[in-house]
């Protein structure tokens, strides 16, 4: 139970709203049509189109469709918005409750109890009106917090804007390096189309020992599933196994550095790879290709990657079902540069951004936390600022 100081008082938001739909515009939706203002739904930003439903500052809430029930969508907006019919808008009373700080206090109610309706949960407008908060008394305070928050929001969206600016540039890089169309200084030479298995000295597939016996689990060996492929450079495992386990089961132990390809896996997880940072044994989801002395193994990584739609194609099985085999890595084609010099220099230039945009993500997620730690302290009055 959160102690708040003796001068913040509590509401329901009902009391220090104003009334839900009074803002809005009369517009039909079927007239509806791409333009430059934002469209929302319940998990934000769905569209830009002309016309508007809303103008003015307000707070945003998700009344179903909601894709995070632990992170729940709460936005605060300013200016001409279309806003359908999957989300609440709603807009502090001045005589109570700064409207952006009533979007910092919203973001800190757990919702998850609060959803009624299975599957497409729902948080209906009686319920919302009648949530809890405790706010300062005092606007200028409420303003001061909004403000030192603020501070950091604008520093993560300036993080966010910049990383994918040099993800784009990445991409780009990606594309006309892996692929030839555009060369390094220092090289020339004709490029040629080469097998996978002309371009490894071994491909390991896995299995997973009997979740039935103890005995294999809990060891020493290091396991991995598919659900690792998106750490890009797996150091963590999923689970250990003992000798035992992987003495009697299918699974197999992949060397550092190899190239691992997702074979399975939900939704985009097939055909992703990564590289294995330390050895660990492998589960029947993933194939390691372990690569030839003529082969830089970073460069395969990058021309995987590339080759992302192009492998997630050559799955067998029905549609988006289907699974990559052995056969079909072996058998898939990559473009390779002459020399092995030439692979590792368009390596490095792409690692090189990859640790960039690692620095710069990784910096944003302190800031994050930062944020999540002055919002516990500021908005329950354990730190004051007025």
């Amino acid at each position: 139970m959160v102690a708040y100081p003796k001068d913040w008082k509590k509401y329901i938001v009902g009391d220090v709203s104003l009334n839900f739909d009074k803002y809005r515009v009369p517009v039909a939706e079927n007239l509806r049509v791409r333009g430059s203002t934002p469209y929302y739904g319940a998990n934000g930003i769905q569209d830009y189109v002309k016309g508007f439903t809303h103008d003015g500052e307000f707070v945003l809430l998700a009344e179903d469709g909601a894709t995070d029930l632990f992170d729940y969508p709460v936005r605060h907006v300013n200016g001409k918005i279309w806003v359908n019919n999957h989300a609440h808008v709603l807009k502090g009373n001045s005589s109570y409750v700064d409207t952006k700080y009533l979007s910092y206090a919203l973001k800190k109610v757990d919702y998850v109890s609060l959803l009624v309706g299975g599957t497409r949960a729902k948080l209906n407008a009686k319920t919302l009106k009648n949530i809890e908060i405790t706010i300062p008394s005092n606007i200028k305070e409420q303003q001061a917090i909004t403000a030192a928050l603020n501070s950091f929001d604008e520093h993560i969206d300036n993080l966010t804007e910049l990383i994918e600016k040099k993800k784009a540039i990445r991409d780009g890089a990606l594309e006309d390096l892996v692929t030839g169309k555009a060369r390094l200084d220092g090289f020339d030479g004709q490029w040629k189309c080469s097998r996978l298995d002309k371009l490894t000295k071994q491909i390991i597939t896995g299995g997973t020992p009997s979740t039935a016996e103890n005995k294999y689990w809990n060891g020493e060996i290091p396991w991995l599933s598919s659900t690792e492929i998106h750490q890009k450079r797996i150091t963590s495992p999923t689970s250990y196994i003992t000798e035992v386990g992987l003495n009697n089961s299918s699974a197999k132990i992949a060397p550092s550095f190899s190239v691992i390809v997702a074979l399975a896996g939900q939704g985009k997880t097939r055909g992703t790879v990564a590289i294995l940072e330390k050895a660990m044994a492998l589960n029947q989801s993933l194939a390691a290709m372990v690569v030839n002395d003529g082969t830089d193994f970073t460069f395969l990584y990058y021309a995987l990657e590339k080759s992302y739609e192009a492998l997630r194609e050559l799955s067998s099985g029905d549609g988006g079902r289907g699974g990559l085999n052995k056969k079909i890595l072996k058998e898939f084609e990559i473009k390779v540069p002459p020399s092995k010099k030439e692979q590792k220099a368009i390596a490095s230039i792409l690692n090189v951004m990859d640790e960039e945009i690692s620095v710069l993500v990784e910096e944003r997620n302190k800031i994050i936390q930062i944020k999540d730690g002055a919002m516990d302290d500021l908005l329950t009055g354990k730190v004051r600022l007025v």
